[in-house]
Order: C-alpha cells, then sequence, then structure tokens
C-alpha cells in the first residue's frame, strides 16, 4: 500500500470490518488522517470526456496526440498532459498489432522532392469481402503534399486499367516528373512499358526486396490498413469503393499529417504553392523551406540500386 488511494479504501476496510475509528485505522496502516478526509476540487471534465470518447468512437485508431488536434480544431483549450490524464482514465489506448519490426543493415537517406507532382509513389494492397472474395486496391501518392491521388478497388488491375488511372489523374492535376514503384507484374507489363513511353514520365523502379526505398506509400499503406481495412467488414465491391472514397477524402482534407506539420495534405499542398514560398506568406510552422524527413548525403547511398532523386 503506498498510493492514497490504495490507503484509503484500505482504512475504509478496517472500520467496516473491525470496527475500529479512523484514528486507529490510520495508525496501523500508517496513514495520514489528513489524506483521508481530503475531497478533491479538480472538476471532472463531463463535457470534454463525452466528446474525447465520441471522437475516440470515430476514429479508432487514432492516438491522444491527434484527437487533440482535433478537439483544438473545436475550440477546446486543454493541454496536452491533461488530455494524455483523461484518455488514460477512459481507457482509449489503442492496441498496437503484430510485433515491432527491426532494420537490418544501413538505411539510405531518402531525399525529398521539393514540390508538388515532381514524383508519384504507386503500390497495391489486397483485402477480402465477406464471402471471401480477395479484391485488390490501386494506390497513388504525391511524395511531397502527402496527398492520397486515387485508391481504385477491382478484381483485377491489369497494366492498362493502371495506365487509365494515371491517365484520370494526370488530366486533373498535370503530369509528374517521375512515378516510383515495385517490380511487380502489373507494372513491368508491355502494356505499363507502353504507357510510361507515350506519356513520357520517367519511372523507377526501386531494388527487388527493399520497399524502404518506396517508404512514402509503404507509411500510406499502414496507415489505410489500419484505419480501415482492418476496422470494415466489406459486403460488396461497391461498399469498398465507397468506403474507400470517404475516407481518401477524409484523409486528404480532415485527418491531420504529422509530416506536414499536422495540417491536412490537402490544405498543405496549397500552402505549398511557389508563389507563396517566394513571397514569404506560406504561413507554415517550420518556416518556407521542405520539411526534411532524412539528413542530407553528400556521396547518396552505399547501395548503386538506390532509388535517385531526378527532375
Amino acid at each position: 500500500m503506498v498510493t492514497p488511494v490504495v490507503k484509503r479504501q484500505a482504512v475504509v476496510h478496517l472500520c467496516r470490518v473491525y470496527e475500529v475509528s479512523q484514528r486507529r485505522a490510520c495508525q496501523v496502516i500508517g496513514a495520514d488522517r489528513r489524506s483521508m478526509r481530503y475531497r478533491s476540487v479538480r472538476p471532472d471534465d463531463a463535457a470534454l470526456r463525452v466528446r474525447l470518447r465520441e471522437l475516440a468512437a470515430v476514429r479508432r485508431r487514432f492516438g491522444y496526440r491527434r484527437l487533440l488536434i482535433l478537439l483544438r480544431r473545436e475550440g477546446m483549450c486543454v493541454s496536452h498532459k491533461k488530455l494524455r490524464r483523461l484518455y488514460c482514465e477512459e481507457r482509449l489506448q489503442v492496441r498496437r498489432r503484430g510485433g515491432r519490426k527491426r532494420a537490418l543493415g544501413t538505411r539510405a537517406p531518402l531525399a525529398l522532392p521539393q514540390g508538388p507532382n515532381q514524383r508519384w509513389s504507386l503500390d497495391f494492397l489486397s483485402d477480402t469481402l465477406i464471402d471471401s472474395r480477395r479484391f485488390r486496391i490501386l494506390a497513388v501518392l504525391d511524395d511531397f503534399t502527402r496527398e492520397c491521388l486515387t485508391l481504385v478497388a477491382d478484381t483485377s488491375l491489369s497494366g492498362v486499367r493502371v495506365g487509365r488511372a494515371l491517365d484520370a489523374i494526370i488530366a486533373g492535376r498535370g503530369k509528374p516528373l517521375s512515378i516510383v514503384s515495385d517490380n511487380g507484374t502489373e507494372l513491368t507489363s508491355k502494356a505499363m512499358l507502353r504507357w510510361q513511353q507515350d506519356a513520357q514520365i520517367g519511372w523507377h523502379y526501386i531494388a527487388p526486396g527493399k520497399p524502404t526505398q518506396n517508404a512514402f506509400i509503404e507509411s500510406f499503406n499502414g496507415r489505410l490498413r489500419d484505419e480501415l481495412l482492418n476496422e470494415t467488414l466489406f459486403t460488396s465491391l461497391a461498399h469498398a469503393r465507397e468506403a474507400l472514397a470517404i475516407w481518401k477524402d477524409d484523409y486528404n482534407t480532415v485527418r491531420p499529417h504529422s509530416a506536414v506539420g499536422n495540417v491536412p495534405p490537402a490544405i498543405y499542398a496549397k500552402l505549398s504553392d511557389p508563389a507563396k514560398q517566394r513571397d514569404g506568406s506560406l504561413g507554415l510552422p517550420w518556416g518556407s523551406a521542405a520539411r526534411p524527413v532524412a539528413p542530407p548525403s553528400l556521396m547518396g547511398s552505399n547501395d548503386q540500386r538506390t532509388l535517385l532523386p531526378t527532375g
């Protein structure tokens, strides 16, 4: 018995069971009588607790830091220490899935693009419907703004289908300088190589077995799987497409992203306009320069197959 709460419970137990006075019970267990009679004057923060539980019920994979950002957006002034205490008292902690991965060997620094549409990342995910039918998801990400450009779900995604999806993105926001992907069969097919030649876009394939060379899309895939795919039972392909569209819009316009100053990627893309960077009116918390994610390397990577910046 070391905490005041446990000692108070022990004193109450002695008084009820052995019918002794509070003074005698405190002498037996060595408790201070003032702590027995203390009544907390701390407010219960009922409204804050209710709103915190509501947000945690909707954002089941959000920790207290992202919930704090959402609460402050709503005008609630609360410190991170107090919110963490309430977060723990309400038992809203997020359980980690799986074991921690350990890095082997050395990591090559990954240079950031210096503007939107300089480099896109592309990758596939897979999931199942409730009737055990499998479907695949094509994800495309802008490495600078962290915007999710598209999420295409279907039972089969060939190279021709990937080309059509990229054409739809290019029609809305222009061509990128380069695209990064792995060596999947869909991305190395004749149809995909023909599309690359016609579009005149630089395409870089990462080294086999080196997913860290495409780290931006791999991180995005983890968030997508953790916050949506592992949390949802898809009844049909149409249901999956609708859920992906809603999550994509939320990811781009509402969800705070820690890599871009805890603002949504769509807002960061607007703030990263080159004209605003030149006149100093960007207003980002870290200034007008792009926020680095790895230390610069003068000699590059020791691995000759590592993706090099282009454009």
